[in-house]
């Protein structure tokens, strides 16, 4: 077994310290994007469009893993901020797209900086090599859980 020498117990457990940190850092993030007038999901749902310029909210659901509803909960807020626009898709007119207008594009930029104020925030103790390691085994582990890495 990989246990950590002097590391007893469940706070000892990576799980817990990732689960633990992540929780942390998730409500640190979500009080610096709240003046914004957003969620972390709101991010999520930003972020994923911000891949790809036109997606259905139904596949959109299925890339994020949650329930349509929420999805068009999220879109409709965002909508109201000006962050997205929604459009017939051309091919199936039942169909709803999503896609980022310039204030969503701006949105996603300024949570981009908080969270990069955040990892700074985090990792200031470090050194660079350890940074860099520390980033590079979160991605592999976020590559392995099947989890999005850029």
């Amino acid at each position: 077994m990989n246990e950590v020498k002097g590391s007893a117990g469940l706070p000892g457990t990576l799980v817990f310290r990732l689960g633990t940190l992540g929780a942390t850092m998730s409500d640190r993030f979500a009080e610096r994007i709240e003046r914004h007038r957003l969620k972390p999901k709101h991010v999520g749902l930003l972020t994923a469009l911000g891949q790809g310029s036109f997606a259905s909210q139904q596949d959109l659901a299925g890339q994020l893993g949650v329930a349509p509803s929420l999805v068009v909960s999220l879109a409709d807020h965002l909508e109201t901020l000006g962050a997205v626009r929604r459009v017939r898709d051309p091919r199936d007119r039942r169909r709803q797209a999503l896609t980022l207008t310039d204030r969503g594009h701006e949105l996603l930029a300024a949570c981009t900086a908080e969270a990069r104020a955040l990892d700074a925030e985090l990792t200031a103790h470090l050194g660079e090599s350890e940074r860099q390691a520390l980033h590079t085994a979160l991605g592999s582990l976020a590559a392995r859980a099947g989890l999005p890495t850029d």
